[in-house]
């Protein structure tokens, strides 16, 4: 339920998304260093990633007046079974809605759910010019654990990744 006060109502993920979410990402592959591609999403390929992400249980989107406002979801940070307690969270909220306190909102959301699911550890891998994503990750208790220098690239320059961690 949403109200005038507060816009935003936030829900697991359902597969009629699809289509929105692949338009928000499609937005940060051309425009941001938050996914290092230039290569976009085609339909069938975020069919296939979404469909994974609701099976687990490991999505939620924002809405506000019935449109995707953003959403958060968790993946596997390697394939290796050795690894399977241990995630990687991703947010990304419509431009529209920065600075509103939905990405505080999806990310804690977020936590919440990755710990039901027996989740141990939460990574956040992120772009390291990107100030206000570490910022998001600290005020909910991620600790920085290091900074891996230029070792992405895009948009003809070098990247820095900052990798912080919570423990659920």
């Amino acid at each position: 339920m949403t109200s005038a006060a507060d816009p935003y109502f936030i829900r697991p993920g359902r597969r009629e998304d699809v289509e929105e979410i692949r338009t928000l990402r499609n937005d940060a592959i051309q425009k941001s260093t938050a996914i290092w591609t230039t290569v976009l999403q085609p339909p069938d390929e975020a069919i296939a990633w979404w469909d994974e992400l609701i099976g687990r249980r490991a999505v939620y989107v924002a809405e506000c007046d019935g449109q995707v406002a953003g959403f958060a979801s968790w993946s596997p940070w390697r394939a290796k079974e050795g690894y399977r307690f241990t995630g990687e969270d991703s947010v990304y909220v419509a431009g529209e809605h920065h600075g509103r306190g939905l990405g505080r909102r999806l990310l804690a959301t977020l936590i919440d759910g990755a710990r039901e699911s027996g989740l141990h550890v939460m990574l956040a891998d992120i772009e390291s010019s990107n100030t206000a994503s570490i910022a998001l990750h600290a005020r909910l208790g991620f600790e920085t654990v290091g900074t891996l220098r230029e070792i992405g690239t895009k948009f003809n320059r070098w990247l820095d990744l900052t990798i912080m961690r919570l423990a659920l």
